[in-house]
């Protein structure tokens, strides 16, 4: 079953924002961002429901409350359409530096608007999706229209939206007149799903009508039946998931790998894939491989550490030189397993360090399982020949590195 992880960033006013990441099992295929409806929060049934549908579909999504909502700090009566812009920029910023950068925006009803809004300034994003969107940003002061001459004459009033008390600032009703939305989706340049409930009392049909007429190829839209604005029936909003999940498949899909390096004569090349933030090829003639960092530090886990390989030179080294002694001996040994772990000792009785230094030392701790008929002589010879492989040679010998700029 997915997992839910609390996840806190710091939103376009500086405040606290409140998160859930929702996580498949094992490696997600993609990232996405999920924007909730006016007023809501990220716990409103679609956006929990949705969530946790497609990171059963193996698509991991962070949900959160907008400036002022839900669990989030910061005052709504300060915030407009261009901080929930922002917030939904902050979020994106901090799913790159902490996870994986969006791929995917998903947005419920204004959400779907910030989503449009909001995609050009993230590079990351492939596709988006829109749930219920309304295609002009004035469609939200119907929501408290009897209060609109209030807020114009007095700078602010308190209405009810969904049964709750907000208070409404002057700024937010200048902030709106800004957006265009058709504008915005027709600038897109990316792939849009409209999803619309032609039954809508909230937004009307002719919603998505416009935003769809509007946005350019590759464009798609998907009737939700006789779903209400709020997806409350969990069976409409799996539904939209599952689509939103089908249709994304191939820009949830992770970049194809370039092209390897070519090799050299003699030695390895290494040279960074633009996948990722630590990901490498490492060529050695006709070999190529993959070495990365962990997640926990920032990598992808796509390939063995930088240790990793060091620990595997000596592991591989150390097995063929006991293959190539016991065929010189003709010893029955049926086979090698050479298991190496790399850690830091604290040097306390290393003579060769500074005294006064909290020094460490690197520790390759080598296990060797020798399978045959082969007596306790013939093993403890074997130890030892296990020491004087080229690479355990090296690694115990004077060694200089020498770099060198080119090109």
């Amino acid at each position: 079953m997915p997992q839910s992880e609390k996840v806190e960033f710091k939103g376009a006013m500086g405040d606290t924002l409140a998160a859930k990441l929702e996580l498949p099992n094992g490696k997600p295929r993609a990232y996405a961002l999920f924007a909730h409806c006016f007023s809501c929060s990220k716990d409103v049934h679609a956006a929990s429901r949705i969530a946790r549908r497609l990171a059963q579909e193996g698509i991991a999504v962070l949900r959160f409350d907008f400036t002022g909502l839900g669990q989030s700090e910061g005052d709504f009566a300060n915030t407009n359409f261009s901080s929930n812009i922002d917030d939904l920029v902050k979020a994106a910023e901090h799913l790159a530096s902490k996870y994986e950068a969006p791929a995917i925006l998903v947005g419920h009803s204004l959400g779907g608007a910030a989503v449009i809004a909001a995609a050009h300034r993230v590079p990351s994003v492939k596709a988006v999706a829109t749930i219920g969107a309304p295609a002009d940003t004035d469609h939200i002061v119907s929501q408290f229209a009897d209060s609109v001459n209030e807020i114009t004459e007095n700078g602010k009033a308190t209405v009810s939206l969904a049964g709750r008390p907000f208070t409404i600032k002057k700024q937010f009703l200048d902030d709106l007149s800004g957006h265009t939305l058709e504008n915005a989706v027709r600038d897109l340049k990316r792939p849009v799903l409209i999803c619309h409930s032609p039954v809508d009392q909230t937004v009307g049909i002719d919603n998505a009508a416009r935003l769809f007429m509007a946005a350019k190829h590759p464009k798609s839209f998907l009737s939700l039946d006789d779903a209400d604005h709020l997806l409350t029936r969990e069976a409409d909003s799996h539904h939209v998931a599952d689509v939103i999940s089908a249709w994304a498949e191939k820009y949830a899909a992770p970049d194809p790998l370039p092209v390897p390096p070519k090799p050299v004569r003699d030695g390895v090349v290494v040279q960074e894939t633009g996948l990722g933030q630590f990901q490498n090829w490492v060529v050695n003639q006709d070999f190529a491989m993959l070495a990365d960092e962990p997640a926990s530090v920032g990598g992808d886990n796509s390939g063995m550490t930088p240790y990793g390989y060091v620990s595997a030179g000596l592991a591989a080294c150390t097995s063929m030189t006991l293959r190539m002694y016991a065929r010189h001996k003709n010893l029955p040994l049926n086979r090698v397993t050479v298991t190496v772990v790399h850690n830091k000792s604290h040097a306390d009785d290393c003579e060769s360090c500074e005294k006064g230094q909290d020094a460490k030392i690197d520790v390759f701790e080598k296990t060797i399982r020798l399978e045959g008929d082969l007596d306790n002589e013939q093993r403890q010879r074997l130890l030892e020949i296990a020491d004087r492989c080229p690479v355990h040679k090296t690694l115990h010998s004077e060694v200089k590195v020498r770099s060198t700029l080119v090109g």
